[in-house]
């Protein structure tokens, strides 16, 4: 059996002909992943009755996507026109279940403290004010539409510190989580001969599932083979990430690729997605090293942008 499809009435202002183009162009990309969406412009016609429109799409939808622009927010508050009628309807539905996650307020062209109105203030919104941002909000609404964690949580492991008898020390965790940077930034050492090499930066489709292996003193090999890499790249000439200002520069031909101390790798995902890491140090074991160790800077570039300039 197929799962059906979530459907989605969109609320909205007509402030503006390009407004209105706007929220059609969302509308149309979410019925394209699988969103069945009740939209004025598609579903009224010439003579159509308006409240009864808007009182049957707001029954029969499971989610309200809310457009809060500033002309949207003032007529909510004040009750004026459809929009004053659908926020008499959503506030009606809202009583019957406060806990409810039904209505997703979506912030756009809105300079207003708080930018929703005031019977969505409690409700956590979606901010599509940047339109750079647009493609990485749009991934967070549509996987929460079809009921997709954007971020799932991890599995819950054991209490590093719980023994098993008394004369047994606390061990901490040696798996494979323990090589695993879900921040978008930071800074890591680990040793790159466990886990087959590999280590994880990021979540999501903002992950990078790296893979290592030794080199040499003060240099290591980086390569491209794991699913999640597209490419990688050394970024010659540039000394901190900062300095980056476009990774598609670097020639990412080669399958492996060996950075010294100091020196800045590019990668690309397969979701489009740029990580740089800067080597800060490489340890061999047994050239007095008790280990084969890494540490490295890293920093993701959000929205797709192949620039890391500050």
């Amino acid at each position: 059996m197929t799962t059906p499809s979530p459907k989605v009435f969109l609320s909205y202002s007509h402030d503006s002909e390009p407004h209105k183009d706007w929220v059609l162009a969302l509308a149309t990309r979410l019925v394209a992943n699988g969103v069945d969406v009740i939209l004025d412009q598609w579903d009224l016609t010439l003579g159509s009755d308006l409240p009864r429109f808007m009182e049957q799409g707001l029954s029969s939808a499971q989610r309200v996507l809310a457009v809060c622009t500033e002309p949207y927010v003032h007529k909510a508050n004040a009750g004026r026109g459809g929009v004053g009628y659908e926020k008499m309807i959503l506030t009606a539905q809202l009583m019957q279940d406060v806990t409810s996650d039904r209505i997703v307020p979506v912030v756009r062209a809105n300079a207003l403290v708080p930018p929703v109105p005031t019977f969505l203030s409690s409700r956590v919104y979606i901010d599509f004010r940047d339109d750079l941002a647009f493609e990485a909000k749009y991934g967070e609404l549509i996987r929460d539409i079809h009921g997709q964690e954007v971020k799932p949580r991890p599995p819950l492991g054991q209490n590093p510190f719980t023994m098993t008898t008394p004369a047994i020390a606390p061990v901490v965790s040696l798996g494979a989580e323990r090589y695993v940077a879900p921040a978008s930034s930071g800074v890591v050492t680990y040793d790159y001969s466990n886990n087959n090499g590999r280590f994880t930066f990021g979540s999501g489709d903002m992950a990078f599932e790296t893979a290592w292996s030794r080199a040499g003193d003060n240099s290591i090999h980086a390569y491209n083979d794991p699913p999640s890499i597209r490419s990688v790249a050394i970024a010659v000439g540039a000394k901190e990430i900062s300095e980056i200002s476009d990774a598609t520069q670097y020639d990412p031909s080669s399958r492996v690729r060996t950075p010294y101390t100091d020196e800045i790798l590019v990668w690309q995902n397969t979701a489009g997605y740029f990580l740089a890491t800067k080597i800060l140090s490489v340890k061999v074991r047994g050239s007095g090293n008790a280990l084969d160790e890494v540490s490295l800077e890293y920093r993701i570039a959000p929205t797709k942008s192949s620039s890391f300039a500050k």
